[in-house]
């Protein structure tokens, strides 16, 4: 009979990374049914993304929409546990750090069923972080931990996890990266009528740290508008941080400084813009990674990460939400050309293929 391995996904970052996944296990003869908890509910950030990556319709979705931390994770376990029971899988597999992350793995550990853990072991060692928390409590309860890079491994073994239940497989989301290259909208496709030239400065923002405080929010858009003076400045917006600038009555400046604020993209649009990019300045550890894959330099407006590897060998450079060191860095990469940085190891494009050999040995 044939092994299942019930996959969850649950909000934008983990669609890149359970592709690759579920097309090694199909592969391999095991079934691999898709729960989809609905934590990203927006169509733009949700259902472009499965159309972009060919991902398989989900088999179930518990549509459980938006909430407080609290309210939406126990919504996710209480919808999760007879879908569980239904499937009565082998294992279930959870990619990342959203809610939905932990809550269904939290689901399975309780029913005795195996949790396996994609992208395990990265810390940022920041608690005020949701996202720590639940890589942390993840990990603590899962089967199998696959790492992104090596030091993944160091952090785990240090809180007690045994070295046998972890394996460096690589990173599943540049598996994706690397697939979908050639399939990426250019950068002027996207940006036609907008009246950009290149190169451009591509910006991410989202994290509750840079865009619910209205100063520190401010602050970053003084620091864009001056950017804009530098080079085109591009930002897609993400729904949250617009809402902030809206409120802030940022909007308007932004537009004005000649920023171009443009809807969500899909997956194919940010690649393309993102590969075309001069630099990109972001508080997502999706971007720091892929950046560094595509070999163009991001500063990060954090002053931590999770994703280290990104440092140490790639291209990315913390620079935290002072507007004087985002602008210096911004000058720095445009007079030198910014950090070359490498691949790192086992980013080939083959970890979720990895992923399944390990599993069908395993399981």
């Amino acid at each position: 009979m044939a092994r299942s391995v019930l996959c969850v996904v649950g909000a934008r970052p983990n669609f890149m990374k359970i592709g690759p996944v579920i097309a090694a296990l199909t592969a391999r003869g095991m079934t691999a049914p898709l729960v989809h908890t609905g934590q990203h509910y927006d169509e733009t950030m949700n259902e472009r993304f499965f159309v972009d990556l060919a991902l398989p319709r989900p088999d179930v979705n518990l549509e459980v929409g938006s909430g407080s931390h609290a309210v939406q994770t126990a919504e996710i376990m209480r919808r999760f546990e007879p879908v569980l029971d239904r499937y009565a899988p082998d294992a279930v597999l959870v990619v990342g750090d959203v809610n939905s992350t932990i809550a269904c793995a939290l689901v399975a550990v309780k029913k005795g069923v195996r949790v396996i853990h994609v992208e395990a072991g990265l810390r940022s060692r920041d608690r005020t972080m949701p996202e720590e928390i639940n890589r942390l409590l993840t990990d603590q309860i899962s089967d199998l931990l696959f790492t992104t890079e090596r030091e993944a491994a160091d952090n785990l073994i240090r809180e007690g996890i045994p070295p046998e239940r972890i394996a460096f497989v690589g990173n599943v989301m540049i598996d994706t990266l690397l697939a979908q290259r050639r399939r990426a909208v250019p950068a002027a496709a996207t940006l036609a009528g907008h009246g950009v030239g290149a190169p451009h400065a591509l910006v991410t923002l989202h994290r509750p740290s840079n865009v619910d405080d209205p100063a520190t929010l401010a602050a970053l858009a003084g620091a864009l508008a001056e950017m804009a003076g530098l080079l085109p400045v591009v930002f897609p917006v993400h729904p949250r941080t617009r809402a902030r600038l809206d409120a802030a009555g940022l909007t308007e400046r932004l537009s004005a400084a000649g920023l171009v604020l443009l809807p969500p993209q899909g997956y194919l649009e940010m690649l393309g813009l993102m590969a075309e990019a001069r630099l990109v300045v972001t508080d997502s550890g999706g971007i720091q990674e892929e950046t560094t894959a595509l070999g163009v330099p991001c500063l990060t407006a954090r002053d931590n990460t999770e994703r280290p590897i990104t440092l140490t060998q790639g291209t990315n450079t913390l620079v935290g939400a002072d507007p004087a060191a985002i602008l210096a860095a911004c000058r720095e990469v445009l007079a030198t050309g910014g950090k070359a940085g490498r691949q790192p190891e086992l980013w080939d494009g083959k970890a979720g293929e990895r992923i399944a050999a390990l599993l069908a040995e395993r399981l």
